[in-house]
């Protein structure tokens, strides 16, 4: 199996805050990498360096076989046009109707027209399973759970070759989560994507993901197949995966008077 995206040492820090402290990891093509780990342990940090949004101290990201942390000016933008990005709060614009936000990106094509653009942003919706009079509605209009559907169709626009998908479950009840899960594999199988999902949700890491990498304090402490994780006998993995309080994470624990 190709490794459609390889990063290997990669070191990013704050000024004493060392954030990422040489993270190896790497996802093979087609299939879905799911990123778990405490909050604070790097993982949407990871992502914005792959996508040149932060740049990392050292360290490689290959994409496709190709260095691409040196990437500028037009190179960058070329090479941006590969990903997909569902953003944590899905981040839609507010003063756009749906339509406009799902084809925000390829309005700025070359030769692309308001009509085609929302003609492509009707199937997008059907493809997360929402009807075509939800185009012309505002943000504000949609349920979380819409809003959501939305964010990944807008992920979807223009067919892009790898998906990073930053909590697509947060803040969503137990049966709309099941459904974005269901619309994530669905939709990463047929368009024969890469994709990388941040998640605390368990249910959903189990669910969706083929592989499964944790983070903590800014290293990659294990990485293996989804279905190896339950039985896994790191004491990072099997302390996380499983909820408990003692372990070798060690969680800030706030004093309560009353």
């Amino acid at each position: 199996m190709t490794a459609k995206l390889k990063v290997s040492g990669l070191q990013k820090s704050f000024g004493t805050n060392y954030a990422l402290q040489g993270v190896d990891l790497q996802v093979d093509d087609g299939k879905i990498l799911t990123l778990i780990g405490p909050s604070g342990s790097g993982k949407s940090l990871l992502l914005k360096c792959v996508l040149g949004l932060v740049t990392p101290d050292s360290g490689s990201v290959l994409v496709d076989g190709e260095e691409v942390v040196k990437f500028q000016g037009n190179a960058r933008d070329e090479f941006l046009k590969n990903f997909g990005i569902l953003f944590q709060r899905s981040g839609l614009f507010d003063g756009l109707p749906v339509w406009e936000n799902i084809g925000f990106r390829l309005l700025q094509e070359p030769g692309a027209t308001r009509e085609s653009v929302r003609d492509q942003a009707v199937l997008k919706l059907k493809a997360v399973g929402l009807s075509a009079d939800v185009v012309d509605l505002y943000p504000s209009e949609l349920s979380g759970g819409m809003q959501k559907r939305v964010g990944i169709a807008r992920a979807l626009a223009g067919e892009p070759s790898i998906l990073f998908l930053d909590e697509p479950t947060a803040g969503l009840d137990p049966i709309m989560s099941n459904v974005i899960n269901q619309l994530i594999l669905k939709n990463v199988r047929e368009l024969g994507s890469t994709a990388i999902v941040i998640t605390s949700n368990l249910a959903t890491a189990a669910q969706i993901s083929d592989e499964i990498a944790m983070l903590h304090e800014g290293r990659c402490v294990w990485s293996g197949a989804a279905n190896t994780v339950q039985g896994c006998d790191n004491p990072y993995v099997n302390q996380f995966w499983n909820k408990r309080k003692d372990g070798p994470i060690q969680m800030p624990v706030a004093s309560l008077s009353i």
